[in-house]
């Protein structure tokens, strides 16, 4: 029997766990990500409020396994397995929120990278090494950090493969929120939760809408922004959102994520 290194927890609070779990460093070998990628085709299949993703309290993940590394052939295996994860990971019309304590180098920073938001431990450390080995990113460093951070930092961090601490990493805007080490799960968690309480359908467009619109010219994302945003307008939870607001002012709104 295959060994399980992907394990999904759904809470009655709508929020999904997708924990790692592949000792000793998570390193994200193959099988992993195929496990990681049939786990997102599940949420996807069947959504919940809110995903949260996390590693072991030690490494979040510790990047590719390079021990599977030869030549280009398997280069490629890899490649295609990063992109077929990360993607659907990233695809989901939910929030999908990395809760990352200690290491996330390489293929484990690009799978934060890949998630809406990050909330890391003060003692999680970010980086993308690959140069070091000789090689880059293959798994999204070199398109979503840029996106996040700048072109400039970006490359900084690629060329010289140096790792930054969560205090960094927050200051250049790698990571969104920096908590005591060991709350970061719980502090993902109920942010997961807030959100999976919210207007669902609008907040996957709000998500598509950026993620959209970063892809393309600027017209092109606006186009998109007023299309859903006209949209959103055929949903209950828009009708119920304005109604309450009316009657009885901001922030009271009860949703249905419908």
């Amino acid at each position: 029997m295959a060994d399980t290194f992907v394990h999904v927890d759904r809470r009655p609070d709508g929020v999904a766990v997708i924990t790692l779990d592949r000792p000793k460093a998570n390193a994200l070998s193959v099988e992993l990500l195929a496990q990681l990628e049939a786990a997102a085709d599940g949420l996807a299949a069947d959504l919940p409020g809110a995903v949260v993703v996390t590693g072991g309290p030690k490494i979040f993940a510790a990047g590719a396994d390079i021990a599977g590394f030869g030549g280009p052939d398997e280069a490629a295996v890899y490649a295609r397995q990063f992109r077929a994860a990360f993607d659907k990971l990233a695809a989901l019309p939910r929030a999908v929120i990395a809760a990352v304590a200690g290491y996330a180098l390489g293929g484990g920073c690009e799978l934060a990278l890949a998630c809406d938001l990050r909330i890391a431990s003060e003692k999680a450390r970010f980086g993308q090494p690959e140069i070091q080995l000789g090689l880059i990113p293959g798994a999204g460093g070199t398109q979503r950090l840029s996106r996040l951070v700048g072109a400039g930092r970006a490359k900084e961090l690629i060329l010289t493969g140096r790792h930054v601490d969560a205090a960094e990493a927050h200051a250049i805007g790698l990571v969104e929120r920096v908590v005591p080490a060991g709350e970061e799960l719980d502090a993902a968690v109920a942010l997961a939760a807030e959100l999976a309480a919210g207007p669902l359908v609008a907040a996957g467009y709000a998500k598509r809408a950026v993620d959209a619109g970063l892809d393309g010219p600027l017209a092109a994302g606006l186009d998109l922004e007023q299309e859903l945003f006209v949209e959103v307008f055929r949903t209950e939870d828009a009708a119920n959102g304005v109604r309450s607001f009316l009657d009885n002012g901001p922030g009271k709104a009860a949703f249905k994520g419908r």
